[in-house]
């Protein structure tokens, strides 16, 4: 019988209750930005695989503000969103020189 995960004891500081309380409510956050960059991110590519160039820039525009925003929060390294920026761009760029 496979032994299941142990439990995790609750911490007797008043400092150790606090920060407990403070991460779960800053991983929630964190986990809700990182899922709104990564559905920014994939409705550009979605975007350009159905070849619709206006739409496709129009997404663009606002993936960079949200990358942006999300990279100064910490949550991905800058050098990660500027790659994705990078390459979205050259993507929407060839669909506009390809039409």
């Amino acid at each position: 019988m496979a032994s299941a995960k142990p439990k995790k004891k609750n911490p007797r500081l008043a400092s150790g209750r606090k920060r407990v309380r403070q991460n779960t409510k800053i991983n929630a956050a964190n986990t809700s930005l990182r899922s709104k960059y990564r559905t920014a991110v994939k409705n550009v590519e979605k975007a350009v695989l159905t070849g619709d160039k206006t739409k496709a820039t129009e997404l663009f525009a606002k993936m960079q503000a949200v990358v942006d925003t999300i990279a100064d929060k910490g949550i991905f390294h800058k050098n990660k969103a500027a790659r994705d920026k990078s390459r979205l761009s050259s993507k929407v760029k060839a669909l506009a020189l390809a039409a």
